[in-house]
């Protein structure tokens, strides 16, 4: 059941929160070097496979971008 207070996002409020940051030197929280493997969304640490969220992908849209364009109708090939 949902309750009819809508809680606002609070990022303060969810504590401590590891995000891999770009041009800093990140250690990894579970063997402590600093060699990753930077995806789209994801680093994972070369060593131990340590997984942390990338601080600029939160940045970015969550929804498709869709584009639509209109193209004039093409002639058929069997008009006469």
């Amino acid at each position: 059941m949902l309750s009819s207070v809508t809680m606002a996002f609070d990022p303060a409020a969810r504590g401590y929160h590891a995000v891999y940051r770009e041009n800093e030197v990140n250690h990894c929280p579970g063997c402590g070097r600093t060699h990753w493997y930077v995806g789209r969304v994801l680093a994972e640490c070369g060593f131990c496979s340590t997984a942390r969220p990338l601080a600029e992908s939160y940045r970015q849209p969550a929804e498709a971008i869709i584009v639509r364009r209109s193209r004039p109708p093409e002639p058929s090939a069997f008009a006469a």
